[in-house]
């Protein structure tokens, strides 16, 4: 368990440079809406910055401000945050981020979840936050072995969790950390406190699982709409992350310009940005997120994270229902890529509570930090008696 710095070598910072002085730029044309993909003419804008204004070594040092570690797991290098809440008994909360996210995705959420006293709520809901990331992204790199999915992601969180002396601990996260949250609470019941999520999936949605069109009410028709447009207009990095990883991995290892138009345009897309991706992500917020995977050449084993989970079938731990037996808390950001109905979710979880939030998306973290710090508070108030 080592302490850990961030510190980017200047022969790094150096090559980027040269490369972003040297794109050759794709044609863009008759693509003001982002109707074909990433905009030509904002990711120039946000290039140039990249290239004139944006200073990576302040935000190594806002990063640096917090602790980080390395250790060790089953032969991986595990990169994590362990940062120890001000309060009377803090419980122990395992953030999970997604793809195309990072650790610091979760950056706002920090200080009041760690020190509610000094965030406007009280110190008795104080966590103490362990913050990973996830196998095969940004430090926790190089994963050179095959098959590590969600499934064994859960798995090393539980040995993480062990060896930093917690037998017991709350999880939460969106998109990958929604359905590593919801393994552990499907395997590791008897272990957490509770589960918080703000995206629901089968946890066998990668071979098949499903959901009904008949558990979606009334009310709810327009979310199963919404998910058949998002696999009918929004899927093609799906199709290839899941079949031909390493393919995109030597283009986007290379260009870093190319490594920007892939996440950016996930960004803008499935944030409720209505558009205007700088309305919920600054450029230093954009260019930072690249960075992290830039200088860490880790965005080929993200990217077989997505294969891992379709060519690794899941496999139950029991056949009980529901699926996920720990208590859990979903928030419905009603700009999320998918929306599953209440219905469902009543039988597939221990569903304790349902918050229904009109705006933010799927970076949930960074778009409506305040509401999530809410959420997690409210949810977690009650379970604490058992902590």
């Amino acid at each position: 368990m080592k302490p850990f710095t961030i510190a980017v070598g200047d022969d790094v910072l150096d090559d980027l440079r040269q490369r972003l002085d040297r794109v050759r730029w794709a044609e863009d044309f008759a693509n003001p809406n982002w109707e074909y993909g990433t905009n030509g003419d904002y990711l120039k804008k946000l290039v140039e910055y990249w290239r004139s204004g944006y200073d990576w070594r302040r935000h190594e040092r806002d990063m640096n401000a917090f602790p980080h570690f390395l250790t060790e797991i089953d032969g991986m290098r595990i990169h994590y945050m362990h940062i120890k809440g001000k309060g009377p008994k803090p419980m122990p909360l395992l953030l999970n981020h997604g793809w195309p996210w990072t650790f610091w995705d979760f950056q706002k959420l920090i200080g009041p979840l760690t020190d509610p006293a000094a965030h406007g709520g009280v110190a008795e809901d104080a966590f103490d936050l362990v913050i990973p990331s996830l196998p095969g992204y940004g430090y926790s790199t190089p994963l050179t072995r095959p098959g590590i999915n969600f499934s064994a992601t859960a798995d090393l969180w539980v040995k993480l969790m062990q060896r930093l002396g917690y037998p017991r601990f709350a999880t939460q996260g969106g998109d990958w950390g929604a359905i590593v949250s919801a393994q552990l609470g499907h395997k590791y019941a008897n272990r957490l406190y509770g589960v918080h999520i703000h995206l629901m999936t089968p946890l066998d949605i990668f071979t098949g699982g499903a959901v009904s069109p008949d558990d979606y009410a009334e009310s709810e028709r327009a979310w199963l709409q919404k998910n058949q447009g998002f696999f009918q207009g929004e899927a093609g990095y799906y199709a290839l992350q899941t079949t031909k990883p390493q393919t995109i991995a030597f283009a986007l290892n290379d260009s870093p310009v190319g490594l920007c138009s892939w996440l950016l345009e996930k960004r803008r897309t499935w944030s409720d940005c209505q558009g205007d991706v700088e309305a919920r992500f600054s450029k230093d917020d954009l260019l930072t997120s690249v960075m992290l995977y830039w200088v860490t050449q880790s965005f080929g084993t993200s990217a077989r994270y997505y294969y891992e989970a379709a060519h690794q079938p899941w496999r139950p731990s029991h056949n009980r229902m529901p699926v996920v037996e720990a208590p859990t808390g979903v928030a419905v950001f009603h700009h999320e890529v998918m929306l599953q109905p209440r219905r469902w979710a009543e039988r597939y979880y221990n569903l304790q509570r349902w918050t229904e939030c009109e705006r933010g998306g799927h970076f949930a973290a960074m778009e409506e930090p305040r509401v999530l710090v809410g959420e997690l508070r409210e949810f977690f108030r009650p379970l604490r008696a058992s902590s």
